[in-house]
């Protein structure tokens, strides 16, 4: 049987490779008629090994994964936006290379492309082939960025006037927008260029595939319907695309992190972990140290050391000699009979295990979809890109988070914009342990209904089939 090819371009970042080889892995083993090949992309000198190890470990028969030559010219600047769109740039030619050997042996499809990847479309276009989207956050936050750049196209004097409001109405949210929520990308200085380009990118594709689903979103989703401008546009709503396999251990002992939860009564202990890139400096992480011994509850946090200033990159784990110097004097011991201060988590390990009650999270889309599925509430703590707008919908549009923040930022040009005090996070801990809250509730509720749509009835299992009707039909 002729395979029918399917590309796959992720962005840079575990986070998206992880979430797109597991999109693709769902693919094939729904449809054998796909052969899907990935190619990864890597920033110079950051965590290739990691990478190299995760995408070896889904080649398979009909899932290739490919290794893009390093790109050495290319920087890991603190300038993010910058370094990405250069480094996919300057990946066009060995993209090109390699989709010609794989038109030579079968019959090219489509291309599907990251959400930072669509100047990618361009290739797919020389090759004759439709292009679709890989959109890893929310339908709420796609149709944000859309609805905006629509203003934009049309009158970007009365779009810059409504920045200056304290609230807008968005169609994709229910409820007013506060500005101070929007993603950074929207309140930089001249930042209209950038913008333009990146929301007409996502308007070139063919459809959008959104890892979400119908029982999560049903407003943000039926918006699309309901929008003249977007109603030719296909989204395809085919999540949760989740990865809840035990995942590698790297730097501590995740079978001592689960024997100590063992411990722990049910629903009891609040995760602080703010993903890969999450770090803070020693005022900050004192002002977490001090909330947390007055709440005095049960406490598993990944502490982790951030990259030195003005760099990108991800984390590390301090050396246990230094964790003194960062925390208040006294803190380890005073806390060691209720509470573990680790520094890589198992994240996906400790948000399914029972004694887990409460999640202060920086609210990735990936880790907030787990912590769904798992049942677990978030208290938000954004950090980056996407994740203001993610905090806000699950405070204010889907009730499934508590508020530590909405609109904190700490993104690498511009900074720290403020420093959360200990009472403020105090409350949104004692809130998400909340056991008798409407919040659990709600989050319980979709938990169930987050496990049930991909199954053969649900929306998300409809949704892929027709996705994958669309992607056979081009050849």
């Amino acid at each position: 049987m002729t395979k029918v090819e399917v590309v796959f371009i992720p962005s840079p970042g575990l986070g998206h490779l992880t979430s797109t080889l597991e999109f693709a892995k769902l693919l094939i083993n729904r449809d054998n008629r796909l052969s899907i090949t990935v190619l990864v992309i890597k920033f110079p000198n950051t965590g290739g090994e990691t990478i190299k190890t995760i995408s070896s470990s889904f080649d398979s028969e009909n899932l290739h994964v490919i290794n893009l030559p390093d790109c050495a010219h290319v920087s890991s600047t603190s300038d993010v936006g910058n370094s990405v769109n250069t480094l996919i740039e300057t990946q066009k030619s060995n993209v090109k290379e390699v989709v010609s050997n794989i038109t030579a042996k079968g019959k090219l499809a489509v291309f599907v492309v990251d959400m930072f990847c669509t100047t990618m479309i361009d290739v797919a276009n020389e090759f004759g082939v439709p292009s679709l989207v890989y959109f890893t956050s929310s339908v709420a936050f796609l149709g944000l960025i859309l609805h905006l750049h629509t203003l934009l196209e049309g009158n970007s004097e009365a779009l810059r006037l409504s920045l200056k409001q304290d609230e807008l109405d968005i169609p994709c949210f229910a409820n007013p927008v506060p500005t101070n929520t929007l993603p950074t990308l929207v309140l930089r200085k001249e930042w209209e260029s950038s913008f333009f380009n990146y929301g007409g990118g996502l308007k070139k594709a063919n459809g959008i595939i959104v890892n979400s689903f119908h029982e999560l979103e049903p407003h943000a989703i039926n918006s699309f319907l309901e929008d003249p401008g977007l109603r030719g546009l296909p989204v395809y709503p085919v999540g949760p695309v989740l990865n809840l396999e035990t995942k590698p251990k790297e730097t501590v002992d995740s079978d001592n992190i689960i024997k100590w939860l063992d411990d722990q009564p049910p629903s009891s202990v609040v995760f602080i972990c703010f993903g890969s890139v999450g770090a803070f400096d020693k005022d900050q992480v004192r002002e977490i140290a001090c909330a947390i011994e007055k709440c005095g509850t049960r406490f598993l946090w990944s502490l982790r050391k951030p990259p030195p200033n003005g760099t990108m990159g991800p984390a590390s784990d301090y050396p246990l000699s230094d964790l003194a110097a960062v925390l208040p004097e006294g803190f380890l011991d005073r806390t060691a009979e209720i509470g573990k201060v680790i520094g890589w988590a198992p994240q996906v390990q400790v948000l399914a295990h029972p004694a887990t009650g409460g999640f202060v999270s920086h609210c990735g889309w990936n880790s907030t979809l787990e912590s769904i599925h798992y049942g677990v509430p978030i208290a938000t703590w954004p950090l980056f890109a996407d994740q203001q707008t993610n905090a806000l919908e699950l405070v204010s549009e889907l009730k499934m988070g508590v508020e530590i923040a909405l609109d904190y930022r700490m993104e690498y040009d511009v900074g720290r914009d403020y420093l959360l005090t200990a009472d403020k996070i105090e409350k949104g801990i004692r809130n998400v342990l909340d056991k008798n809250g409407e919040v659990r509730k709600k989050v319980k509720d979709i938990s169930e209904q987050s496990r049930k749509t991909s199954l053969e009835g649900g929306s998300s299992y409809t949704c892929l089939g027709r996705l994958i009707d669309y992607i056979v039909n081009q050849v």
